[in-house]
């Protein structure tokens, strides 16, 4: 996509505010001249301040939108710690809590960057000890400040109505709702990351970008990188996007000339601040290998994550499955088709907001774009957490088109919140992990029981088990068990798995078995079916055998079983006969 030229409508839309602003507006918008020369006490800087006219401040809505989360997610805040939270954050955590180590000690270390735990850490100062309710509570904290993020982005961007639909959206879209208490990586980069975009893609009613805008976006971005290290992705993109446009920009757009936009300059200037988290991240994969001799964590992360994925094949499977992702998953589809039938058939009632259209609408685009291809190869697990910034920005260009397609588009804002918040407990026809929607409060309390269970009737027990339970029956801190028990490791429950384990009776006496996906019960409509092979093949999907299949695999009893909308879990134990000896004192003798 070309840029307009000097004398185009959307060029001079840059040069003059009042083309985008509503009539009552125009009669007092300042002259183009004014603009040439703008008022320098317009233009101070306040993080929080909202714009000129709007009635909301940012200060006054954290708090609301605080108390919105936290009371939404109540039952949630007491939950144990769930999958990688258990597998890596927390332990990562409570590892720097009590050692002052940036590198984990307790856990095997892969190199996430450790501003996480650096927060979750004080926060446990602040609360004056460690507990999940603290930890929730933090989470919830920075899921709100991400939802203000969103509305700033989409405040300046298409104004406050449109921006209190889509920050609504996204709080309850399932996968956004499921982490905003979950102690992963992916909530704090998102936070950051849209906060920077707050700064990079809202324009100014000036020509000349103040200079906080370069710094806070460089700022925010650098967290963001410094929260989670794919997060780097996004200014990336951004920064390329910004090199593009300095070569399609046509000699009198790079003109430097009295009272025009110094375009090359601005490019340049943005394309510094979108580089700028290089630096710390690199700093901190430099100080990882100077403590642990490794850039990427360990070998084994850097294969799983990395290296394996390059496969054309695989590569193109999953860019469809993120496509998937963004356009279907969890009930998105059902904004995604409501606005293509709009495009498709409703004339404009009026124009989209000028700022979304020009620069911000390709920016965006180019955002979405850079996210579902970086994470088509980074990443073993195709886990939709990754996508977190992405999901408000796809809502905002829904919202956008429905109010100006639609007079009526606040039917059609009510029926995709009513979609979002059935997702959250009706589960889609497929395969998908627990963490997507409310599945994972499930699978946490049947681990819950299980472990409870085997710590009353056999607490000396020796389980065999896969992760990341036997992360929560080695580790009191988790918040499952009260002691910590012997583990026999399996890599899952397959039938593959299982045998090696009868192989070796002797090392366990107990077993814990659990489902580690929410499949479609047997007989249902099931979507994912056709592509299970290619699943199997590339992704790391594979079947779980039943409690049933591996008691009898096992020669063990099942003791206790259970199961939750679809999740289930199981405890076996195996009859052990042991040789005894009678000892008789001094029978040498």
């Amino acid at each position: 996509m070309s840029r307009p030229s000097a004398s185009s409508p959307s060029s001079r839309s840059l040069r003059r505010p009042k083309s985008s602003q509503s009539p009552s507006r125009r009669r007092t918008a300042p002259s183009t001249n004014a603009v040439a020369t703008p008022n320098r006490s317009r233009t101070r800087f306040s993080l929080l301040a909202a714009p000129a006219g709007s009635p909301l401040p940012l200060p006054f809505l954290y708090p609301l939108f605080f108390v919105a989360v936290y009371l939404a997610h109540w039952n949630l805040l007491q939950l144990p710690y769930y999958w990688d939270e258990a597998g890596y954050y927390i332990p990562a955590a409570l590892d720097f809590f009590h050692t002052g180590s940036l590198i984990p000690t307790t856990t095997l270390t892969n190199a996430h960057p450790p501003l996480p735990s650096l927060l979750l850490a004080g926060w446990w100062r602040l609360c004056g000890g460690i507990s999940v309710g603290a930890t929730r509570t933090l989470v919830c904290m920075i899921a709100a400040f991400a939802l203000v993020g969103v509305f700033r982005l989409a405040r300046g961007l298409a104004g406050p109505i449109i921006a209190g639909v889509v920050t609504l959206l996204t709080a309850i879209y399932p996968v956004w709702f499921a982490q905003s208490t979950l102690a992963h990586a992916d909530i704090f980069a998102a936070a950051f990351t849209l906060w920077a975009l707050s700064f990079y893609l809202v324009q100014p009613t000036l020509v000349r970008p103040a200079p906080h805008r370069f710094a806070w976006t460089a700022v925010f971005f650098s967290l963001a990188a410094l929260a989670k290290e794919t997060a780097i992705v996004t200014p990336a993109a951004l920064a390329l996007w910004e090199i593009v446009q300095l070569f399609i920009a046509g000699p009198e757009e790079l003109a430097d000339r009295p009272g025009r936009p110094v375009y090359r300059r601005i490019h340049l200037f943005w394309i510094a601040a979108l580089a700028a988290p290089v630096l710390p991240l690199a700093l901190w994969y430099a100080y990882h290998f100077h403590r642990t001799g490794f850039v990427f964590g360990n070998p084994e992360f850097l294969r799983y994550n990395a290296t394996a994925n390059l496969g054309s094949a695989r590569i193109l499977l999953s860019l469809w499955h993120r496509v998937v992702h963004v356009t279907f998953h969890m009930n998105m589809y059902v904004p995604v088709v409501l606005t293509l039938a709009l495009l498709a058939t409703a004339k404009p009632i009026n124009l989209i907001p000028r700022s979304l259209r020009r620069p911000a609408f390709p920016a965006i685009l180019v955002i979405v774009l850079g996210n579902l291809v970086a994470f088509s190869i980074l990443g073993g697990a195709l886990l939709t957490r990754y996508l977190l910034p992405v999901f408000p920005l796809v809502l905002l260009l829904c919202v956008s088109v429905w109010t100006a397609r639609m007079r009526a588009w606040a039917w059609l804002a009510g029926l995709t919140a009513a979609t979002f918040l059935t997702a959250l407990w009706v589960n889609p026809p497929y395969t998908f992990a627990p963490e997507d929607n409310l599945t994972y409060r499930d699978m946490v309390i049947l681990h819950e029981r299980a472990i409870n269970l085997i710590e009353k009737r056999f607490p000396a027990a020796t389980v065999l088990t896969a992760w990341p339970a036997t992360s929560e029956l080695t580790r009191p801190e988790l918040g499952y068990a009260h002691k910590s028990f012997r583990v026999t490791p399996l890599e899952n429950f397959t039938a593959e798995e299982i045998q090696k384990a009868a192989a070796d009776p002797g090392s366990y006496d107990t077993m814990l078995i659990f489902s580690s996906k929410w499949t479609p019960p047997p007989g249902a409509l099931n979507l994912s079916r056709g592509h299970e092979a290619t699943d199997m093949r590339y992704f790391d999907f594979h079947r779980d055998v039943s409690p049933e299949e591996a008691a009898a695999m096992l020669h063990g009893d099942i003791v206790w079983q259970a199961q939750s909308k679809g999740e289930w879990v199981a405890v076996l134990r195996f009859p052990r006969s042991v040789e005894a000896r009678l000892f008789v004192p001094f029978a040498n003798k």
